[in-house]
C-alpha cells in the first residue's frame, strides 16, 4: 500500500482526472464534508468485488483521519487490485490544507460517536455498580477492554456496530 499526502493526492488527481477517490467514511459522515469529485463506498459495506473499477486502476482512498482508508487499501489489496493508495491524515488534513471541498448537512463523526457511546456505557457501568448492584461494575470494565482491544488491534467493533446505524447510513 501506498501513502501520499492530500497534497500529493490532489497534485496527481488533477494531472489525471480519472483516478478516482474514494472516501470510505459512513455516508452521514460524507454528506457533512468531502473531498471535491470523492465517491463514497463506506468501509462497513465495502465490497472488492461491486466496485466499479478496474484492478489494475489507481485508486486513491480517503477516510476521516487514515485509519479507515488504510483498512479499505488492505481490504482491496486483498481482491487483487495493484495500486490503492492511502491518503494520509484523511478530510481532516484535506480541510486543514484548503483543498476543494464538498459541504453539506452537518453530521457527527463517527469516532466521536463511539466516544460517546463508550463513555456513556462506562458512566452507567459505574453508576449501577455503586448504586445497584456490584455486578454493574462489569460493564464498565467490559467496554474498557474493549477500548484496549480496539487500541491493540486497530479495529473497534462498537464504531463498526454504531456504522450500521440508521442515522449513519444513506
Amino acid at each position: 500500500m501506498k501513502n501520499l499526502s492530500v497534497v500529493e493526492s490532489h497534485r496527481e488527481r488533477r494531472a489525471k482526472p480519472s483516478i478516482p477517490l474514494i472516501d470510505v467514511r459512513t455516508p452521514a459522515e460524507f454528506r457533512s464534508v468531502h473531498a471535491e469529485g470523492a465517491l463514497n463506498h463506506p468501509l462497513e459495506s465495502l465490497e472488492a468485488e461491486a466496485l466499479p473499477f478496474e484492478k489494475s486502476e489507481t485508486l486513491h482512498l480517503i477516510c476521516q483521519s487514515g485509519g479507515r482508508s488504510a483498512k479499505a487499501c488492505q481490504l482491496l489489496e486483498a481482491a487483487g487490485y495493484e495500486a490503492v493508495v492511502n491518503i494520509e491524515g484523511g478530510t481532516a488534513a484535506w480541510q486543514a490544507a484548503r483543498l476543494p471541498v464538498a459541504e453539506g448537512k452537518k453530521a457527527m463523526s463517527l469516532e466521536r460517536q463511539v466516544r460517546i457511546a463508550a463513555g456513556s456505557l462506562i458512566v452507567v457501568g459505574a453508576a449501577v455498580g455503586c448504586f445497584v448492584h456490584p455486578g454493574g461494575y462489569g460493564l464498565s470494565a467490559f467496554v474498557g477492554a474493549g477500548l484496549v482491544f480496539a487500541g491493540l488491534t486497530d479495529t473497534c467493533a462498537m464504531g463498526m456496530l454504531i456504522a450500521k446505524m440508521p442515522w449513519n447510513r444513506g
